[in-house]
């Protein structure tokens, strides 16, 4: 936490000032309302990754800037696709195609706005494109991991196509998707693999591993297994879970309301946090990634939704039963940011 205070989050704020003095320059008004809005009511998606960095700061100089970019890419195309003018999937399978080139620092920029109304945002998602490419490019072990990095990355963008399409056809076209992949992961439901699908953390955790001099190809296939999909999984369950309320106000998909009750809901999440503990043990750095994992908790589990939520108030007791001090002192420390912030 010193390293987070000390580096990391002075570090993540001046990307975003960066990125914000670009997106108050977008000419298109609802291209620059999204994308400031991205950066103002997500960046703790920025902060959170950026942590990552804090297990390598000698080359926080290029993780923190390729994290905050890609990361802004993501939310940024998420406020896109929620408040889209279309409902066109070909739409958000172009705009996500730029988070595929970001990863491969050899793709040629293209036109991500070609098939929406909206397309003059002044060179700002070539920018967040290009800024991956050439951080990607300097990792000294990028090689390893790429194609591993693009998997994750392509289930992501899949998972942005099939949640943000018409209504009545989102659960029909995620379950065909899950057919194609449930042979991969037989101890997961469907709505938790595509949760799993949802998370950036397996890519961040690529990139550092990749910061590192020598990574072998069999490593990085192994520290992917180890992410994906548990630790990624728990992390977007506890998102969706704080979110029930506003998703469903919303009408909006929440992956936690396909849970016959509210017992199964907490036994899944559980298993889940077991699974992921369990992973992270054959990681080289595994203490840093077991405090990943009770950071997420804290994180989400004291979030102020979850006191006006009765029901998610209730799942939040049970999972932090018995709570280790590691998620304690995160939970003390998530509690002090935010009102500090506020």
């Amino acid at each position: 936490m010193h390293r987070v205070y000390k580096y990391i989050l002075p570090d993540v704020e001046r990307e975003l000032e960066k990125l914000r003095r670009l997106a108050l320059q977008i000419p298109d008004p609802e291209l620059r309302t999204q994308a400031l809005d991205s950066m103002d009511s997500k960046k703790f998606h920025c902060q959170g990754g950026g942590v990552y960095a804090a297990a390598n700061l000698e080359h926080r100089h290029v993780l923190i800037p390729l994290i905050v970019a890609l990361q802004t890419i993501s939310d940024y195309l998420d406020n896109l696709c929620d408040r889209s003018t279309s409902l066109d999937p070909d739409d958000f399978r172009l705009l996500h195609r730029s988070m595929l080139d970001a990863v491969n620092p050899e793709a040629e920029l293209q036109d991500y706005y070609a098939l929406r109304t909206e397309k003059d945002d002044g060179g700002y998602l070539h920018h967040l494109v290009r800024t991956c490419q050439l951080q990607t490019a300097l990792l000294p072990s990028y090689g390893s991991v790429q194609c591993h990095v693009a998997e994750l990355v392509g289930l992501y963008g899949d998972l942005q196509v099939y949640k943000h399409i018409r209504k009545d056809l989102r659960e029909s076209q995620l379950l065909v998707w899950w057919e194609r992949h449930r042979g991969d992961y037989p101890n997961l439901h469907w709505n938790e693999f595509a949760a799993a699908t949802g998370s950036t953390l397996g890519m961040f955790m690529l990139f550092l591993a990749a910061s590192e001099d020598h990574l072998s190809e069999r490593d990085a296939a192994a520290m992917k297994g180890i992410y994906f999909p548990h630790v990624c999984g728990l992390h977007i369950l506890l998102d969706y879970l704080i979110d029930q309320e506003e998703d469903h106000a919303g009408g909006d998909l929440n992956f936690c309301n396909y849970y016959d009750n509210e017992g199964l809901l907490v036994e899944r999440i559980g298993m889940i946090v077991n699974r992921a503990r369990e992973d992270v043990r054959q990681l080289p750095a595994s203490r840093f990634h077991r405090l990943i994992i009770e950071g997420l908790l804290a994180l989400y589990l004291s979030d102020p939704k979850v006191r006006r939520q009765a029901d998610v108030r209730d799942v939040s007791r049970k999972l932090m039963k018995n709570s280790p001090l590691t998620r304690l002192f995160f939970l003390i420390n998530s509690i002090w940011i935010r009102r500090q912030q506020a």
